[in-house]
């Protein structure tokens, strides 16, 4: 099997390059591309050329505008690598019969409720990045071709910046923190994205009838102040504990903290869909992050 991996040194993307290589010839690509390949989303023609050379099998687009703040004052940028890039890969990959695996989010949902968000619910996206999103899902699907759009929330990894790194820098800074506690959601590992990923292309491969959009995130809930002091609690004790000087972590209100974007309050997936349809079980929360705490600290 053919595959070209879009978005190499993302969280996801990095993943990726480990899960999807016994699935077949990787060739995985940035936004500096290479060998005549281009791997940036905001360049259309060279990804439809790349597209065309490499006639790949499978694509998969991990790359994508995430800045959500900046995409307020950047709507063209973000629409061009979040919405157009998409309807471009989607094309190509239905003009040569190849699965597009593209990775979609929770922005899409108004957040209202406190109901798990299926498949098939209502969408209405509160920012530029969630309606650019929204509209790469959109036009993929329009293209007619074979893809698995796999929404997930929340995301982290061991590698690059997070929001548990950016709490632990700040526990060891300040006596005080303040931490919204009204969004909701689940906090979702690069490496269960990446292997779900895998599990899931095999499948569609061999039973094409499988491919679709699916909710993937790890199982479980909190908010960001629960998961504030999940992370701190667990750095504060075992043989790599560091020394923590917060002696006070506070609960604010999404009110309290405003944003250039508005952020959903509820994030939360149901991921029966994908569980039943690829017969997986996802881990807690938990899980994930004690294992990535266990890699940084």
């Amino acid at each position: 099997m053919n595959i070209l991996l879009l978005g190499r040194n993302g969280q996801v993307g990095w993943e990726l390059q480990r899960s999807l290589a016994p699935l077949g010839r990787l060739t995985a690509l940035d936004r500096q591309g290479g060998d005549g390949l281009c791997g940036d989303l905001g360049d259309l023609q060279g990804l439809a050329a790349t597209v065309r050379a490499l006639r790949p099998q499978v694509i998969v687009n991990a790359a994508a505008y995430t800045a959500v703040d900046r995409a307020e004052s950047e709507p063209e940028l973000a629409w061009r690598i979040n919405a157009e890039a998409p309807a471009v890969l989607a094309r190509e990959a239905a003009a040569s019969g190849a699965l597009l695996v593209h990775y979609g989010t929770d922005y899409v949902f108004d957040g209202s409720g406190s109901a798990p968000w299926t498949e098939d619910a209502a969408t209405g996206p509160l920012s530029v990045y969630g309606r650019a999103k929204l509209a790469g899902e959109q036009a993929i699907v329009r293209a007619g071709g074979a893809h698995l759009i796999l929404r997930t929330s929340w995301v982290y990894a061991a590698r690059g910046g997070n929001f548990a790194k950016t709490m632990l820098r700040l526990a060891q800074e300040r006596e005080r923190l303040t931490v919204i506690d009204d969004q909701w959601g689940a906090p979702t590992g690069a490496e269960l994205i990446a292997d779900v990923s895998a599990h899931a292309i095999a499948q569609v491969r061999a039973q094409p009838g499988k491919a679709g959009i699916y909710h993937l995130a790890a199982a479980g809930e909190t908010n960001w102040f629960s998961y504030a002091k999940h992370v701190i609690g667990r750095a504060g004790i075992g043989p790599s504990a560091i020394k923590i000087v917060v002696n006070e972590i506070a609960p604010i209100p999404t009110s309290a903290y405003p944003t250039p974007a508005r952020r959903p309050h509820n994030s939360r997936l149901d991921t029966r869909r994908l569980q039943a349809t690829f017969g997986l079980s996802l881990p807690p929360w938990q899980d994930g992050v004690d294992r990535m705490l266990a890699e940084i600290l």
